[in-house]
């Protein structure tokens, strides 16, 4: 057995690239599997303006 990629012959490269092209399209397919299943529906979000107000340097502020 051979514990260096880079004395290892060309099978073994090959298994090494093969083992790493399905473990990327298992996580791929993980991936979108995930997305595809929950829904997606946006809903806007009002946001109102409330009283306004002055910050001034001071800690105090100014209600108007």
């Amino acid at each position: 057995m051979n514990h260096s990629i880079h004395s290892a012959d060309r099978s073994t490269h090959l298994k090494i690239v093969v083992v790493a092209l399905i473990a990327g399209i298992a996580v791929a397919g993980f991936g979108i599997a995930a997305r595809t299943s929950s829904d997606y529906a946006q809903t806007a979000h009002v946001v109102k303006a409330g009283k306004l107000m002055t910050v001034t340097s001071s800690d105090a502020l100014v209600v108007r």
